[in-house]
């Protein structure tokens, strides 16, 4: 006797839609989703595929029809609720384009709330494609079966991050000269915070100066090694979610 294959399949392709997803609700997919179910995964009527909407959660969907550009998808049920999002935010100096990429795919796989990005005086970079960096998140939410979306911000300069600054959330700042070990500033907080992290170079002396003297701010060492900017805010990120975050 042949054994019925478990449906969906494990191997069922993952998407962000527009939502909110409904049980029956039928869902239209074209352009680049369109071509990835249709041409990559070469999905046909009756094939499983996993909805997420980062409203409502994920949602088992079943490829109704397949044209030559698009897909439509019904949903069937939903799978799981949104999951609940750590309240972290890592604020990042910009640096070149490909690492930048880097620290926005390894922030959403570790479980950022928000990606703020920052523009400081030796930032090598000063701008951020908003669609690129939107699709490199929303890719990496989608491989590593995420149900929610980092907020992903404008870029903001350094100057305007610290003076809107919200009240009551800590602001741990990496900082190259020296502070407290990260694991313990960590450890002692249990409320919402956020990784300040420079770019390639540091932050000059005057900007060292402002952080520090921010009410909100906490200097942190994130080790004895010099780190790259990219490193320090996967690292410190890591750190964080094993520290305060939802690994345990």
């Amino acid at each position: 006797m042949v054994a019925t294959p478990a449906w969906p399949p494990k191997s069922a392709p993952r998407l962000f839609v527009p939502g909110p997803l409904a049980e029956g609700a039928s869902v239209p997919i074209e352009g680049g989703q369109a071509h990835y179910l249709a041409k990559v995964m070469r999905v046909a009527a009756g094939d499983a595929v996993v909805l997420c909407d980062d409203q409502t959660g994920e949602w088992l969907a079943e490829v109704s029809a397949t044209g030559k550009r698009d897909v439509t998808l019904t949903v069937v049920r939903r799978l799981r609720e949104r999951e609940a999002v750590p309240d972290f935010w890592l604020c990042a100096a910009l640096i070149k384009k490909d690492r930048f990429d880097l620290v926005l795919e390894k922030a959403t796989e570790l479980g950022v709330g928000a990606i703020r990005p920052v523009l400081t005086r030796r930032c090598v970079a000063d701008k951020l494609n908003p669609e690129r960096a939107r699709t490199i998140v929303t890719e990496a939410a989608e491989q590593c079966a995420r149900t929610a979306l980092p907020a992903l911000a404008e870029p903001v300069k350094l100057e305007a991050l610290l003076r809107d600054w919200p009240e009551g959330r800590r602001l741990y700042f990496a900082d190259e000269e020296g502070g407290v070990p990260a694991a313990a500033a960590f450890a002692g907080h249990d409320g919402p915070a956020a990784l300040l992290v420079g770019p390639e170079g540091g932050f000059d002396d005057t900007e060292r100066a402002a952080i520090r003297a921010h009410p909100a701010a906490v200097a942190i060492t994130l080790g004895p090694r010099i780190l790259r900017a990219e490193t320090a805010a996967i690292g410190g990120t890591a750190l964080w979610m094993g520290t305060r975050g939802d690994w345990g």
